[in-house]
């Protein structure tokens, strides 16, 4: 019999971490190869890592809730035969002697500690003070006490502590820097003014009380709901929103559909959508524009050079998702059109990559989906601006001609364009949405795809 690792697998370049959201298998269980050992989630996809092997599951390294890095062994997997592929268990395929058992209880030990160590520092609960789930779980990954976290002074909306405060705390306190006792004598002044906790941002314990009847149904919110929730808020809180609309005319593009979807489907055996058309239009106007194209970082602007537009879309549980189509400026219409459905389709399922889920420059959303005329979607951080495409209607309207004016009907819709006011001007915003206005107006009703 050997032993082998079960690691956690790469899952992009901008990945390196997941969350053990649950085990489906349980120590003394059989497993297959390919068969599923646990399931994992980063901030917006959830998966699940198979095993490689034929085994016995022996030993879990981690449990529910713990964050793991990409490459950290998390289970081992007892199998038949003398294991030489595996650097790992080489050295133990001889007879099973004290000195393997000796190494195995030494890493067991040393699990355990560390499992003790996190277990110690992971319950943030008695807090009033609100931290981000990121937060947490990088308190918690790098055994931050709840005393040493109330002890963070935070720079974000309210004092609250961000991503880079507990991040540079952690690398302060390895270097010997800071003392988690910090806080623990306040100064005079500080007796007399408020307690932190009473200005913290709005949470769930310090929420409007809701009254309960008996009839009613609680449901607890799911991981992602929360992670949403979480995100909204704190977009809110970090961008000045501002809003403008602009009425487009898309009877072309309505005509040209009709005219090529069926001759597409046959073909390609998918789906013309609009959403292809779309996104292309988007892409050309963040050429035109690309200051639209960048992220805030404290006093700086960065210009990213890709543009990469995240496409909102619902699953079956009612939450969203936002894959990524990347350097979507370098796609044909029949490249855009293939790549909508493909995201649009293994999002549906369950089935996106969690790098195809970061990256995002750009995002657009179409409430016009689910009947919305139009919308006012909050960005998407940490992007500027987002895009919301409303529902397509036939509607009256004045049709200007060399002969006269007349009444006809025409198909219409309205774009919304949400922006960051810090660093987006009403200008730019509304010549933004003028533009993709005109590239939709002006679509080549000739093109083939």
């Amino acid at each position: 019999m050997a032993k082998k690792e079960l690691k956690l697998p790469k899952m992009g370049e901008s990945v390196a971490e997941a969350t053990i959201t649950s085990w489906l298998k349980e120590v003394g269980d059989t497993i297959e190869a390919d068969e599923a050992v646990l399931e994992i989630a980063t901030d917006k996809v959830d998966s699940e890592v198979p095993s490689e092997y034929d085994g016995v599951l022996v030993e879990k390294l981690f449990e529910v809730d713990d964050v793991v890095k990409v490459g950290e062994v998390v289970a081992i997997i007892e199998v038949d035969g003398d294991g030489e592929d595996d650097e790992a268990s080489h050295e133990a395929e001889t007879d099973v002697t004290a000195e393997a058992e000796e190494a195995a209880s030494v890493v067991e030990e040393s699990v355990n500690q560390a499992k003790t160590t996190a277990e110690s520092a992971s319950n943030y609960s008695d807090s009033t003070r609100f931290y981000s789930p990121l937060v947490k779980n990088i308190a918690r990954q790098e055994n931050v006490s709840l005393e040493e976290l109330e002890a963070i002074k935070g720079t974000g909306l309210d004092e609250r502590v961000t991503k880079d405060d507990i991040l540079a705390y952690v690398q302060d306190k390895k270097e010997g820097k800071t003392s988690p006792q910090k806080t623990t004598t306040p100064t005079a002044s500080e007796e007399k003014r408020p307690a932190p906790q009473a200005k913290a941002a709005p949470a769930p314990k310090v929420s409007t009380p809701v009254n309960i009847n008996a009839e009613d149904e609680v449901i607890e919110m799911s991981r992602m709901g929360k992670l949403i929730s979480s995100h909204m808020i704190a977009s809110t809180q970090t961008s000045a929103h501002v809003q403008s609309f602009i009425e487009v005319d898309v009877t072309d593009i309505w005509n040209w559909r009709n005219k090529h979807k069926n001759e597409f489907q046959k073909r390609e055996g998918e789906k013309l959508t609009f959403t292809p058309i779309f996104m292309e239009a988007v892409a050309k106007t963040i050429k035109d524009f690309p200051k639209i194209n960048i992220s805030v970082d404290g006093d700086r602007i960065v210009m990213k050079k890709h543009i990469n537009l995240g496409m909102a879309a619902a699953l079956p549980d009612g939450n969203l998702i936002v894959p990524v189509i990347k350097d979507a400026d370098q796609l044909n219409l029949l490249g855009m059109a293939k790549k909508v459905n493909d995201l649009a389709g293994r999002a549906r399922d369950g089935k996106l990559k969690p790098d195809e889920t970061q990256g995002g420059t750009y995002t657009v959303t179409n409430v016009g989906t689910f009947g919305s005329v139009m919308g006012t979607p909050i960005i998407n951080q940490p992007q500027v601006g987002i895009l919301a495409l409303g529902a397509i209607r036939k509607v009256p309207a004045v049709i200007e001609t060399p002969a006269g004016d007349f009444i006809g009907i025409r198909h219409k819709m309205f774009l919304s364009h949400s922006y960051d006011h810090r660093v987006v001007n009403g200008a730019l915003g509304g010549q933004f949405i003028q533009r993709m206005k005109e590239y939709l107006e002006n679509f080549d009703t000739e093109r083939s795809i």
